[in-house]
């Protein structure tokens, strides 16, 4: 079997959504041992939303459904636009902000 190798996809992709660079200054941070607080800016950016929903949908598990029952196909119907605010009200605009749902298929 042939040896798999990285696709560099990825990195077109944080450069298509001007991430790359913060991704590269957050790694050189850390390699000199920074600790990192309030990156909540930069998980909230427009660019960083759009760029994760890329890469989910590109994932093979992304069609399954979530604990909500929405798959990427629901959600790709969505404005993209949409898509960013309805991220942004789960990790910040809801009342007790962000909390992980209990995963019931392993139960």
């Amino acid at each position: 079997m042939p040896k798999k190798t990285k696709c560099i996809d990825s990195l077109r992709h944080n450069e298509y959504y001007d991430m790359q660079s913060i991704f590269d200054e957050l790694y050189n941070e850390s390699i000199k041992g920074s600790e990192f607080h309030d990156l909540m800016d930069i998980i909230l950016d427009e660019n960083n939303i759009l760029l994760a929903y890329r890469n989910i949908k590109t994932n093979g598990g992304s069609n399954t459904p979530g604990t909500d029952g929405l798959s990427i196909k629901d959600i790709a119907k969505m404005e993209l636009q949409k898509v960013v605010e309805k991220v942004r009200f789960i990790l910040r605009g809801s009342k007790h902000g962000y909390r992980p749902k209990k995963d019931f298929s392993i139960m």
